[in-house]
């Protein structure tokens, strides 16, 4: 149940914060992480409080050399009970990939904007569509969790301006096929409140605010303001994820307590 905190009225007392830096915040380190600091690096991260922890990609490792070790990563961390350790997976081959190496939960990531699906996925918002669709379904023919991700909710670095209705079109069918949360992020950090709010006010329209996620970057400073936007207000919106962002900044979690609101930072590889 909805329980506010007494300091700030209006937000949750906890948000649940999915760690997404072992997959989002060292996929664009031009610098190849050895295996088992990634392994010791998640690993820690299971020792901190977390219950989710985004572990890395099935990805090629042509377009994402960082995440070659995928499968070895995988198998070589340690699985604390109570948490949950799913892994990106673009398409069919790399579920089934993950699948073999023990995944128990995968996600999919999609896009709000046509111009950053081509040059981010290699395809069109309705093609990627058609592979969601494919491993979302065998997904649930697995009893294996899924969680949507929708990129540029809140602005494209190659189109600007993305509109509400764009985002919950996108966010709609990765909910329909059976997503059990959508994580809305603004990728390059251009959100500000009153976009924040514009747009989830839009999609909450169809989408139940506990099924909803924000990811935020801190490229201009409002990373934390637009994460309390995103909670106040909406008593069932928890949720918030954080990495690395891709000019380098650091980008907030955000956790609420009885006595303190606090920003915690990522901490990331030189």
């Amino acid at each position: 149940a909805f329980q506010e905190s007494d300091h700030l009225p209006g937000l949750p007392e906890y948000v649940k914060i999915v760690e997404v830096g072992p997959r989002d915040g060292l996929q664009n380190e031009t610098v190849i992480v050895p295996t088992d600091i990634k392994i010791e690096f998640i690993n820690q991260l299971s020792q901190t409080g977390l219950s989710v922890i985004e572990v890395t990609s099935f990805v090629s490792s042509k377009w994402v050399p960082q995440m070659a070790d995928h499968a070895e990563v995988m198998k070589g961390i340690h699985r604390y009970p109570g948490i949950r350790y799913p892994v990106l997976t673009p398409n069919l081959q790399g579920f089934h990939r993950a699948v073999a190496a023990g995944a128990t939960e995968i996600s999919v990531f999609g896009a709000a904007s046509e111009s950053f699906c081509k040059k981010n996925i290699n395809c069109s918002i309705e093609e990627s569509m058609g592979k969601f669709e494919d491993v979302i379904k065998s997904a649930r023919q697995m009893n294996i969790p899924a969680r949507g991700y929708v990129s540029c909710a809140l602005g494209c670095p190659y189109e600007g301006s993305i509109t509400p209705q764009k985002v919950t079109e996108v966010s709609k069918r990765l909910y329909s096929m059976g997503c059990y949360e959508i994580s809305l992020g603004d990728t390059t950090g251009v959100g500000t409140p009153g976009s924040m709010k514009r747009m989830l006010e839009r999609v909450m329209k169809e989408i139940p605010p506990a099924a909803l996620a924000v990811h935020c970057h801190d490229t201009y400073g409002q990373a934390l303001a637009n994460i309390l936007t995103a909670l106040q207000g909406h008593s069932g919106l928890y949720y918030a994820s954080g990495s690395r962002n891709s000019k380098g900044r650091r980008s907030s979690h955000f956790r609420l307590s009885d006595e303190l609101t606090e920003a915690h930072l990522a901490i990331s590889f030189p």
